[in-house]
């Protein structure tokens, strides 16, 4: 909005100048997307609250856990008010990958938003029927997935790996269902990694900041050349986008923190997870956000690996799936088990990053 309409006022104020640099416009993006957050929380935390809008927890899980029912859930719904204000505020709205990106939040934060509200009403934690739920992942990631294809940049097709200058294969019609996955799989990646308090929120700061200095270096003809990274057109401005992000789940993780005040619910991780591997697919970094995003793999991996182990031996890998809860009945406290997640999430996205210079 303000590049939009505020910025056409330069010719009468210079100082107004700012508005066309991507970096100040990013900066104040994440602020705004922070405060956002920080001042809407209460007031959401308290509405849920009235509404008895309260989590239910898994009676075969960490016994600590109990404590935590019936504390306010679809803490997500505020990740999506503010990282869409501050879009609108801050973003080119001539940027269409911009859109893609926001649209994806917004259509995968719905579907959270009806498994959260039948998890509420029916006092359960079943909510959707897991075919309903992938459906509609599947319509989301599909519909991306076209607008991607379809739209006759150059390139979409590629697939990159780390370590490697060159495109290492056009998939060509193959892209699409690999890219589908990858949308579906990140997005649930994301929700089986959200069960601890800060756990998904502290994760996706180091995620989408990953994403963010991707995005400004592939939207720049100078450094993608020097890098030997594909150059995006447009896709500088997804590094607003990608720190309001990082600033809405700051906002959030003040309210998240142990002990939570609200839980995200599928509304906020199924969006959020979702919506990184739209961006990974923009990028051409479909590999590397794997990397970045390394714990969610891990926890989704450890799912995976315990159902299907189970169905084979009826035995058990670890004590309880996802990962995270296996720690915790090893005897870890909730908070050591986050935070060591959480080192891990850092080092993986310093891990990611460093693939730009070794190629």
């Amino acid at each position: 909005m303000f590049l939009k309409f505020i910025y056409p006022l330069v010719q009468y104020l210079t100082a107004l100048n700012v508005l066309q640099y991507l970096t100040f416009r990013a900066a104040f993006a994440a602020m705004s997307a922070f405060l956002l957050c920080f001042l809407l929380g209460p007031w959401i935390i308290n509405a849920l609250r009235t509404l008895k809008m309260g989590q239910s927890i898994r009676t075969d899980g960490p016994q600590t856990h109990l404590a935590k029912s019936g504390t306010p859930t679809m803490g997500g719904i505020l990740f999506i008010l503010s990282i869409a204000a501050a879009v609108i505020l801050w973003q080119d709205w001539k940027n269409w990958k911009v859109w893609l990106a926001l649209g994806s939040l917004v259509m995968l934060g719905c579907i959270g938003f009806i498994d959260d509200y039948l998890k509420v009403t029916k006092h359960n934690s079943d909510g959707l029927p897991a075919w309903a739920k992938l459906a509609g992942q599947f319509v989301v990631a599909l519909s991306a997935t076209l607008v991607l294809y379809l739209s006759g940049e150059k390139g979409v097709t590629l697939l990159y790996l780390p370590f490697f200058k060159d495109p290492v294969v056009d998939m060509g019609l193959l892209w699409i269902p690999f890219a589908v996955l990858l949308v579906m799989g990140e997005s649930n990646a994301v929700n089986f990694t959200d069960g601890l308090d800060g756990l998904a929120s502290g994760l996706l700061i180091f995620v989408f900041s990953t994403l963010a200095i991707l995005s400004y270096l592939s939207g720049r003809v100078d450094y993608s050349e020097y890098l030997g990274i594909p150059y995006i057109t447009g896709a500088g401005e997804l590094t607003i986008f990608c720190l309001t992000a990082v600033g809405a789940c700051i906002g959030f993780l003040w309210f998240n923190a142990h002990p939570a005040e609200v839980i995200m619910g599928d509304v906020g991780s199924l969006s959020m997870g979702g919506t990184i591997a739209v961006i990974s697919l923009i990028l051409k970094k479909e590999i590397v956000v794997l990397i970045a995003g390394g714990v969610f793999v891990l926890e989704i991996a450890s799912v995976v690996i315990q159902v299907v182990y189970f169905k084979l031996t009826k035995k058990r890998v670890f004590k309880m799936a996802p990962l995270h809860h296996h720690f915790e009945l090893s005897g870890w406290k909730e908070t050591k088990v986050v935070i060591r997640f959480w080192i891990l999430g850092a080092l993986f996205a310093i891990i990611a990053l460093s693939t730009l210079k070794i190629q």
